[in-house]
């Protein structure tokens, strides 16, 4: 089933989505977990059916393979996609083009969920599903029906460019430029600690295409293939590293003008748009990794003999 399209149909479909998902053979209890500590107290059913989904398929499709993805530095692009079939990479996307048009709760809810299984897998797929929102919400019909579908199946992978190595917490004064020249962008600069960087298949950039403050910040999208693009070495990490991070490097980019997101000077809104529901994105990726290890305290803790008695 494509829980996408139950989401996108009516609340009463995502209900008996949710009756389904809590009989099916999916195991709930996986890999020893308890769900005792499942957040279902102030969840409507709809929001319950959301958790339970997205939980078995974390227990089932993520945590027994999350230590081998860390340790071999594997990028699980297979499981990513099994979950976009369950309408994970589309989350708050509309529904003409394959969005599960969840909205801002919802999301939080799946990405806790999902992260019990694991965080940094999450964190990629939260990303991923904000750049799609980005291109649904600000881009034109053309932008929305090219990209929106291939990002909802994963048949493509997206990033978000924003922060350099300058211009961090200061993201408005990011140095990268864009000149228009005819029909075309040309790109200068670099992106640092791009989550999907080297990998992804478009990479929304942030780039100066005017004034030296904010609104001079326009929003344009670059193709892996486009010529001038290329990446800095893998960055070594401590954990997280089942999502590659690089830096995303510009020289004399060129891309179609047409790539522009919304209107020259958008970029900044745009870009602080989908931060303001990236942030509460990781923030539900945290929670669920602080789920899984209260969860697992509680399980080693009741089985845990000292002095000749349970601890518990």
């Amino acid at each position: 089933m494509n829980f996408g399209k139950l989401v996108s149909s009516s609340s009463r479909l995502l209900a008996s989505r949710a009756v389904n998902a809590r009989s099916s053979s999916l195991n709930l209890h996986a890999r020893g977990f308890k769900t005792d500590s499942a957040p279902l107290i102030g969840l409507d059913e709809d929001m319950q059916g959301v958790w339970d989904t997205a939980y078995s398929f974390a227990q089932n499709e993520m945590l027994p393979k999350a230590k081998e993805w860390d340790e071999k530095e594997i990028f699980p692009v297979e499981t990513m996609k099994a979950a976009a079939e369950l309408g994970f990479a589309a989350i708050y996307c509309k529904g003409d083009y394959g969005g599960s048009e969840l909205g801002r709760v919802g999301a939080a809810v799946a990405f806790e969920a999902l992260s019990t299984g694991c965080t940094s897998t999450t964190a990629y797929i939260s990303i991923h599903n904000m750049c799609n929102w980005m291109i649904d919400t600000f881009g034109n019909e053309d932008q929305r029906a090219h990209w929106v579908p291939q990002l909802s199946t994963m048949e493509k992978f997206a990033s978000y460019c924003l922060t350099e190595p300058g211009a961090g917490s200061d993201a408005a004064s990011l140095r990268t430029s864009a000149k228009k020249e005819g029909d075309e962008y040309i790109l200068n600069g670099t992106k640092a600690f791009i989550s999907g960087g080297g990998f992804s298949d478009v990479y929304l950039i942030m780039c100066r295409t005017g004034a030296q403050d904010a609104s001079g910040i326009s929003c344009i999208m670059v193709e892996k293939d486009a010529p001038g693009l290329s990446f800095g070495k893998k960055e070594e990490k401590l954990g997280w590293n089942s999502q590659p991070t690089r830096q995303v490097i510009m020289e004399d980019c060129r891309v179609p003008a047409t790539n522009l997101i919304g209107k020259e000077g958008d970029g900044f809104k745009i870009a602080m748009k989908g931060l303001d529901g990236g942030r509460i994105n990781i923030g539900a990726c945290s929670l669920g990794a602080a789920h899984a290890c209260l969860d697992t305290t509680i399980d080693y803790v009741k089985d845990r003999e000292q002095f000749g008695k349970l601890k518990l």
